[in-house]
């Protein structure tokens, strides 16, 4: 049997998995390039923006009149791309998943403009939807054309597994996102053979985003002390607070989605979105602004210059931030913003209670709004660990995990499960 021979309906075999492998890993080194292409693409336009200009006519970029200007015409150019380039961006951000099918090839270049534009302008989402889509519909393409006995599904798990990778720098993070993505589907045989060119791609999407120089998915976070009986206490205090705060987010979410759509116009939503994230950018200062990851980075390492009051605020306008980025049309994800969120919680709750340790604090911090934005918890705990850079912590947070599960488990997806009509958007869509 080929790499061509229809895998639907049985669980691969070793020949089928050894013929596949060699396709699993271009696609991961394929995915990685689209990923790194997207990020150098979207920091070239942000330096331009948040740099350069601001440097050649000599003001300050981080005024509250830039800020407010910059995002307010981030809102116009994502609405122009959703109006009138072809494929209006693909579906509403809101709407989508990790794993989603994939979409009209034509749809790509749009979505990718509107992605770039979202992440250099500053807005408060992450590449992991946008990217996810993009090289799910470019490994889809190529394989319909060059294998196309292999299913369609199998060429979307490959190309999230590759991107997943790419973007946690490891290929763990995939394993555990397909581990509870087949968790509620009948799997026959093994599930590492059904996990096994998942991984292979996952493996090659990583690698390769290391040789092409991307940072680590880690921070600096004093190391945790090792266990001891009051950290379960008071790390689920921090777990189960932060999970309450991320489900008051989920409440509002879609009443301000519904608010944002009113305007039915598919260039006035972001623009609306825009003017708000301008503002909520001015109240929470430039540490609030993009997808989170460098901007936790930077929190994490000056922790000790920021009072529990200044914490509280990051955190909010973050929240609230994220919520507004992703009711508003714009194109992007809700995992990073919500690791920068979750980190400020986090120190917020060290603060609060300082018998808990730093890295404890934080990685139960990033673990309940994880949780919530996500509702996996594998891709919590991942998460966590990795944000405080210590698998001591991993033990501890097995069990700190289970009580703001028992919150998560019967509550909504951090998404807007029916889409609302676009009816103003052009014919065809």
């Amino acid at each position: 049997m080929t790499a061509g021979d229809d895998l639907s309906g049985a669980t691969p075999t070793p020949r089928q998995l050894l013929a596949l492998s060699v396709p699993a890993l271009l696609v991961g080194a394929l995915t990685a390039v689209v990923l790194w292409l997207l990020d150098v693409v979207s920091e070239s336009l942000g330096d331009l923006i948040w740099k350069a200009v601001p440097g050649s006519l000599g003001f300050d970029p981080d005024a509250s009149w830039w800020i407010l200007l910059v995002l307010t015409s981030t809102g116009v150019a994502v609405g122009l791309v959703t109006w009138l380039v072809p494929g209006h961006a693909g579906p509403d951000s809101a709407t989508t998943d990790l794993l989603e099918p994939p979409l009209r090839p034509w749809v790509v270049p749009g979505l990718a403009l509107a992605a770039v534009i979202g992440l250099a302008g500053g807005v408060s989402l992450g590449p992991e939807n946008p990217i996810i889509a993009i090289n799910a519909t470019l490994v889809a393409f190529l394989f319909a054309r060059l294998l196309p006995k292999v299913p369609v599904q199998l060429a979307v798990w490959l190309a999230a597994a590759g991107t997943i990778g790419a973007l946690f720098g490891t290929p763990v993070a995939a394993a555990l996102v397909f581990t509870s993505a087949m968790a509620g589907t009948p799997v026959r045989g093994h599930l590492w053979d059904r996990l096994f060119l998942p991984l292979a791609a996952a493996g090659a999407g990583s690698i390769t985003m290391h040789l092409l120089g991307a940072p680590s998915f880690g921070f600096e976070v004093p190391a945790y002390p090792g266990p001891a009986a009051l950290d379960l206490l008071t790390g689920s205090l921090i777990a189960v607070g932060t999970t309450v705060v991320g489900l008051a987010a989920l409440a509002v979410f879609p009443w301000v989605h519904r608010a944002f759509h009113a305007l039915r116009h598919p260039l006035l939503i972001p623009v609306a979105g825009g003017l708000v994230l301008g503002l909520l950018g001015v109240l929470g200062g430039p540490l609030t602004l993009f997808k989170g990851l460098e901007e936790t980075g930077e929190l994490l390492e000056n922790s000790d210059e920021y009072a529990a009051g200044q914490l509280v605020v990051l955190a909010l306008v973050k929240l609230v931030a994220l919520v507004v980025a992703a009711s508003s049309g714009f194109r992007g994800g809700r995992i990073f913003p919500a690791v920068f969120v979750g980190a400020a919680l986090g120190l917020l709750g060290h603060a609060l209670i300082p018998a808990a340790p730093l890295a404890l604090a934080v990685a139960c911090g990033v673990l309940g709004m994880v949780l919530v934005v996500g509702r996996d918890g594998w891709v919590a705990l991942f998460v966590a660990v990795a944000v405080a850079g210590d698998v001591t912590l991993l033990a501890v947070l097995c069990v700190i995990i289970l009580p703001a599960w028992l919150l998560v488990s019967r509550a909504p997806e951090f998404r807007i499960v029916e889409p609302e009509p676009f009816p103003s958007a052009a014919p065809g869509r």
